[in-house]
């Protein structure tokens, strides 16, 4: 059986695009950071290293919407890609899980 079908993406601007993209990068490193959940040290320490490595990517989506007079960004059509692409099961990575008292 094949697996469902996503919904579309927004429609975005390529820079637009680019930020959620990059920002997602960035929220899966951390979630490897992340004590709580990390498995092991030597993959920490990898995903330690690569915010650094990623940072001018997210930076420069911002800087070509900044230059195309997109000052405002519209967080309404970011929501729906950030949520097609996985992003509120990623993001949750890097959060702290509740309590467990077992």
């Amino acid at each position: 059986m094949p697996p469902p079908e996503l919904p579309p993406l927004p429609a975005l601007t390529r820079a637009e695009g680019e930020f959620v993209v990059r920002y997602l990068e960035v929220v899966d490193l951390l979630g490897r950071i992340n004590p709580v959940r990390a498995t092991d040290t030597y993959g920490a320490v990898r995903a330690a290293q690569a915010p650094a490595s990623k940072a001018p990517a997210l930076r420069d989506a911002l800087t070509l919407m900044h230059q195309r007079d997109e000052a405002r960004v519209h967080a309404a059509a970011p929501a729906r890609a950030l949520r097609v692409l996985d992003g509120e099961r990623r993001s949750g990575r890097v959060t702290v899980p509740p309590f467990s008292s077992s």
